[in-house]
């Protein structure tokens, strides 16, 4: 019994844990198929906006597909690092983009 109350409580510390920090991720395990989206970039709106790449957000237990669109940098001189998929024990995690 107190082995049970253990795993018990240990089991929801980590899910207490994972929820206060909002850092789950979404591990993908497929063969991974290289595909080009074509994206037809609009115009510019300023000298100022950036082209954000398209990036992959988590839904679920999976991943889709977020369109690339202008943004303005946070801060002067803001450099876009894209995001990139990094290889996991189990599969593919996003890694998203960041301004630096």
């Amino acid at each position: 019994m107190k082995k049970l109350k253990r795993i018990l409580f240990a089991s929801a510390a980590i899910v207490l844990f994972v929820i206060a920090n909002g850092s789950a991720q979404v591990v993908v395990r497929t063969r991974m198929v290289h595909h080009r989206t074509v994206t037809v970039r609009p115009a510019r709106p300023s000298a100022n906006h950036v082209w954000i790449e398209s990036e992959w957000t988590p839904r679920g237990r999976t991943y889709v597909e977020r369109p690339g669109y202008w943004a303005v940098a946070p801060h002067p001189g803001g450099i876009w690092v894209s995001g990139h998929w990094a290889h996991h024990p189990r599969g593919y995690v996003w890694v998203p983009g960041h301004w630096r």
